[in-house]
């Protein structure tokens, strides 16, 4: 497993200025997981000042199944192979009629992100071939680079990359660090945007993930106040089939980034 990036000069993928001096455990921010009794971690890196808060951090360097997050690596991979031309690029339906009505029709790459398509990113990842998509996954140094079949690896828990390693990725995403081609992770980047005021801009991609009992869950990206970014990563698991996790993995993300003043457009 990969040392865990936050305690420890890094030259790869993760962010190289951070120290151990400039972590904060935010213990405080226990209660929103105890309330729904999850497991489970939450990071925030705020850019400007260059400095970490984390709650469980342990939970933080281990690795999981990245679920629909790899959506973000597989749309920087379609857009630079070609596979896809352009965010308006429609995939066809074909024909599979999956849980998820909004799922089984035409659908724009634009579309089939924000939904959250399965269909749509497993026939692009069928297209760009399993041998280019193992050369991307080894250059960017994308969690454990381990691929099976190649249109569900990123689903069945054979690909996994920790909570750490997706804030690398979505803060070198945001300033075009990758190695894409700019228009790549500007699209890209573009996609992730879900609501923009005068004060903020919320941009991020969420993920669930099933590992035998558990649902593993993520929301990893981004909210931008004033031209200022603050990178942040929520990861959790829970064996509990009543929980509204989509309501649930949203009132942590808002409940976390409001405690810390967030969306008033004053950071």
């Amino acid at each position: 497993m990969k040392t865990f990036g936050l305690l420890m000069l890094s030259a790869t993928l993760w962010l190289s200025a951070c120290s151990p001096n400039n972590v904060e455990d935010a213990k405080n921010w226990e209660k929103y997981f105890t309330q729904h009794k999850l497991e489970g971690c939450f990071m925030l890196f705020d850019n400007g000042q260059g400095t970490f808060k984390v709650y469980n951090i342990d939970r933080a360097k281990e690795r999981f199944i990245p679920a629909s997050t790899f959506k973000i690596f597989n749309s920087l991979v379609g857009l630079q192979t070609g596979v896809i031309s352009d965010t308006n690029m429609v995939i066809k339906w074909d024909s599979v009629k999956r849980w998820n009505d909004d799922w089984n029709k035409d659908l724009t790459m634009a579309q089939a992100f924000r939904l959250s398509s399965v269909g749509y990113y497993q026939e692009v990842a069928r297209r760009v071939g399993k041998d280019t998509m193992q050369r991307w996954l080894d250059s960017v140094q994308y969690g454990n680079h381990r691929i099976s079949k190649v249109d569900s690896f990123w689903l069945d828990n054979s690909l996994q990359i920790s909570p750490d390693e997706e804030l690398g990725f979505v803060k070198q995403l945001y300033f075009n660090q990758l190695p894409f081609q700019q228009r790549v992770q500007e699209l890209v980047s573009a996609v992730m945007v879900q609501e923009t005021t005068p004060k903020y801009k919320l941009a991020y991609k969420t993920g669930w993930g099933i590992v035998g009992p558990k649902n593993i869950i993520w929301i990893a990206g981004w909210i931008e106040e004033n031209k200022h970014p603050c990178f942040f990563v929520l990861n959790f698991e829970t064996e509990d089939k009543n929980l509204d996790v989509r309501k649930v993995r949203m009132e942590i993300l808002r409940n976390i980034l409001t405690e810390e003043g967030f969306f008033k457009g004053e950071k």
